[in-house]
């Protein structure tokens, strides 16, 4: 199984992405479109997960100075399991250090605190309630050089 992953910010990365994050946070968990089109996809960076020619996963990190935001971390219901959102955290978090990014934040599923912890992420607090999902902030430093 040979997963790539590729981070651009052109327009169809951005169209791919929100096509991925349509089909999970909008018809799969019923979450309005309005808040996962937040205005932020054209000036952020997007990691796209292909298996077998198909995109089947997406993040996005946006970037203000020193500080970015791993946001939109979604993968296809039949694509889970497989690791591709951990190959996906791991590719923006490597592409976030070569940008000179020292800290990191996302806005997680609180019962995905664990897994984000596995990446270095910390719980810092529980924030808003989207849809029917609590979120959870968590942060991470990251080492630049």
């Amino acid at each position: 199984m040979d997963i790539r992953i590729s981070v651009d910010n052109n327009g169809k990365y951005i169209q791919e992405s929100q096509n991925i994050r349509r089909k999970v946070f909008v018809e799969e968990q019923d979450i309005p479109a309005e808040l996962d089109l937040d205005g932020l996809d054209g000036n952020s960076y997007h990691a796209l997960a292909e298996l077998d020619n198909n995109v089947v996963g997406t993040a996005r990190l946006f970037v203000r100075g020193n500080k970015g935001i791993l946001a939109r971390v979604a993968v296809l219901k039949e694509y889970r399991g497989l690791g591709i959102a951990g190959k996906l955290i791991r590719s923006i978090l490597a592409f976030s250090q070569n940008l000179q990014v020292g800290y990191i934040e996302i806005h997680a599923h609180k019962h995905l605190k664990s897994y984000y912890e596995s990446f270095g992420f910390t719980y810092v607090r529980d924030v808003e309630i989207i849809g029917h999902h609590q979120l959870i902030e968590m942060s991470a430093q990251l080492s630049v050089t």
